[in-house]
């Protein structure tokens, strides 16, 4: 029983993850893809930049970003990412960067608005870490954000940067002379935690701060439960195969939800990715599980959140190939 049921599930794996990788399918040529927004850079040491933009939905078809100082290219970043450092940099040199985008067709977007950014003067050979920061503080600024806050270090550490952590995360990086921080694109009714690291022209970095923790409020019509709602499953016979039907309402996110989990028998399946809109209100997709009647499956699915977490699982439904479910 066991070997037919891994069997089902490989079997499930590769034949859906086709038809997901179908789903995907963009930058079809008639447009390139959008350039990146909310392009920032910021110097971290004397020879170093941390260039961040906002990340394309998974939906966007984007596969990689290209950073650029002026007309160079100088980073290559994979699509789940969205912050880089650039190193090997002058001190005392103004510098400008641009992100663009790249699909899956290779096809390539207009540069991103430019942005500038000075490292600072070099300093002698130097070890000392700052210290550690204190007094972080963190509140939510809304159902979908927090406003950090800390008590800056002496002139006399030569902080350059602060970074940000979620979890053991960096996520965002601000300058030496700041003392508080907007995170944005977090989750109503999510408990988050975050700290706090200093880092000077040397690039030596503080010992990270106590975490702090805060959670965020549910707004108007904001659902914490991030659960697909109205799941559905059916079975289906056609060209001498069986299919598992799927149907559901996908979570209140704030933003569109485009990527999902599919789980047989307790064991994950396959990705499904809408590879343009998703679909409005009741979503469906069939996942194909082989030619016999007579095989029983259990089936749940969840959702890719826009923070990059996944979600909780749907309901769990039962169904049985060559009966009505």
């Amino acid at each position: 029983m066991q070997d037919r049921a891994l069997s089902r599930i490989f079997r499930v794996a590769a034949l859906s993850s086709v038809a997901a990788l179908g789903l995907t399918a963009c930058g079809s040529g008639d447009a390139p893809p959008a350039a990146p927004s909310g392009v920032t850079a910021q110097a971290g040491t004397a020879t170093s930049v941390h260039v961040m933009w906002r990340q394309a939905p998974e939906s966007s078809g984007i596969t990689a970003y290209e950073v650029y100082r002026g007309k160079t290219k100088v980073k290559d970043v994979p699509a789940d990412q969205s912050m880089v450092d650039i190193t090997g940099l002058e001190p005392s040199t103004p510098y400008t960067f641009t992100v663009r985008a790249k699909d899956g067709d290779g096809t390539y977007s207009p540069h991103s608005a430019a942005r500038s950014a000075t490292t600072p003067a070099a300093v002698p050979e130097d070890k000392k870490a700052p210290s550690r920061p204190a007094g972080l503080t963190a509140k939510s600024d809304g159902p979908r954000g927090a406003l950090l806050t800390w008590t800056g270090l002496p002139g006399d550490e030569g902080v350059t940067s602060y970074d940000i952590y979620q979890g053991g995360s960096k996520i965002h990086s601000v300058a030496g002379g700041a003392t508080s921080a907007r995170i944005t694109w977090l989750r109503p009714g999510t408990h988050y935690s975050f700290t706090l690291a200093a880092r000077d022209a040397a690039d030596n970095t503080s010992p990270v701060s106590r975490s702090v923790e805060v959670t965020t409020p549910k707004g108007p019509g904001d659902d914490p439960d991030t659960a697909p709602t109205a799941f559905r499953a059916e079975t289906h016979a056609a060209g001498g195969a069986y299919y598992v039907d799927l149907s559901w309402v996908a979570p209140e996110t704030g933003a569109e939800v485009t990527t999902y989990e599919i789980y047989l028998d307790g064991t994950f399946a396959t990705t499904l990715i809408w590879g343009g809109e998703p679909p409005k209100g009741r979503a469906t997709y069939s996942v194909f599980v082989g030619k016999k009647a007579g095989d029983a499956y259990r089936v749940k699915l969840r959702a890719k959140l826009p923070d990059g977490k996944w979600g909780r699982f749907s309901e769990e439904r039962s169904v049985l190939t060559g009966k009505a479910s």
